[in-house]
This record gives structure tokens, sequence and C-alpha cells, in this order.
């Protein structure tokens, strides 16, 4: 599980048939074989360390479900490691489990913010909620303004300039991951006779 707060940006280095290798530098100083890794907002398990970079695992399934199948040699990515019982929760519950690949509709400066729009599928879409988190390439963030097809996130300066989205242009693809909850409540609501309730909600440890 992960926070969403990317820790470092990592380049691309090499592309195996199921695997791919990260050049890194601050976060490897605890990483071991068996880890997860938040790469561009897909959950990864590293299978070597070496001074400069980690190995991880690519199942055919993650590239079929995320924008990983497009990477090339030199890209950069954000990375983050797992959460532990000490570190702070900065962000919201991201699992790394990608919902779907949207694309930026626009990029547009708004004071010391940027906005953002991304369009994405219907089955993205209607777990998506104003002012709920969204997770966009890894990066926990704000819904602040929705449409039918699109949702659009405000970027402070530090995220625009400590993640690859500050490098995103119109026509991009991002990797998107809805809120857990959203999936939990949904399905709570589906199995128990008479909907969602607020009483429904506190027996499962919602409130």
């Amino acid at each position: 599980m992960f926070s969403g707060i990317v820790e470092e940006i990592g380049r691309v280095r090499e592309i195996g048939t199921h695997s791919l290798t990260v050049e890194v530098h601050a976060i490897l100083d605890d990483v071991r074989v068996s880890d997860s890794i938040c790469v561009s907002g897909v959950c990864l398990t590293v299978i070597r360390v070496n001074a400069d970079s980690f190995t991880a695992d690519v199942m055919p399934e993650t590239l079929r479900r995320t924008k990983l199948g497009s990477l090339v040699p030199g890209k950069r990515v954000n990375l983050e490691r797992a959460l532990t019982p000490s570190t702070r929760m900065g962000g919201h519950f991201v699992l790394g489990h990608v919902d779907g690949v949207g694309r930026i509709v626009s990029v547009v400066p708004e004071e010391s913010a940027t906005l953002m729009t991304i369009q994405a599928l219907p089955d993205v879409m209607r777990y998506v909620a104003m002012k709920g988190s969204v997770t966009i390439d890894g990066v926990s963030l704000t819904v602040a303004m929705l449409t039918e097809d699109s949702f659009t996130v405000s970027l402070v300066s530090y995220t625009y300039g400590q993640t690859t989205l500050g490098e995103a242009n119109p026509g991009d693809a991002v990797n998107l991951e809805v809120d857990v909850l959203a999936r939990y409540v949904e399905r709570l609501q589906q199995s128990k006779e008479g909907g969602l309730t607020w009483e429904l909600l506190q027996e499962n440890g919602f409130m």
C-alpha cells in the first residue's frame, strides 16, 4: 500500500520482455528484493537491486492495463516505496492497482497552481467524486471539477515541480486509480438488501 506522495523521480534504464529496470538514487537505502515500489501508479515487485537501480517484474496484464507498455529508456517515472507503520499519511490509501488509462485534455496555469483536466472512460468516471481523491501516475490528488467524461485537479507548485506531472502535455496518457473506498461502498450497496445506509457504513467500519 502507498500514499500517493512521490519520493523520487527515477529514469527508465532498460525494458525487458517481463521486467523494468529503473535508475534511482534517493530511495535505494532500504530497498530489498521482494519489496513493492509504486512506479507511476503501478505496484511492482523488486526482483533485483543494484547500486543505482532496481529491476521489477512486469506481467503482461500490467502492460495491457497501464501505460507502462509505452515506456522507453530514458523516460522519467514517479517512485514511492510501500508504506510502513511509522509512515506519515500525507495523501490517501493507494494500492498501485491501475483502474484505467486516461488522457490529458488540458494543462492551464492558475496563479500559483496548475489545472490539469483528464478524460477517462465511464468505468473510471463512475467512481470519481467532487473533492474526492484520485491517483494520477502515482500522485494523490483532489478532484476540483467534474464533468460526465472528465475531471480536473489542481496541482500546487511543489507537486508540479517534483513529479512527472510537471512534464505532462495535452494528449499524454496517464495511469488512473480511483479511491478504493468508492469501490467498497459500491460493493456493499450491491450486496445488501435495502441499499446504502448510515447504519450499513457504521457496521462495516466506514464511520
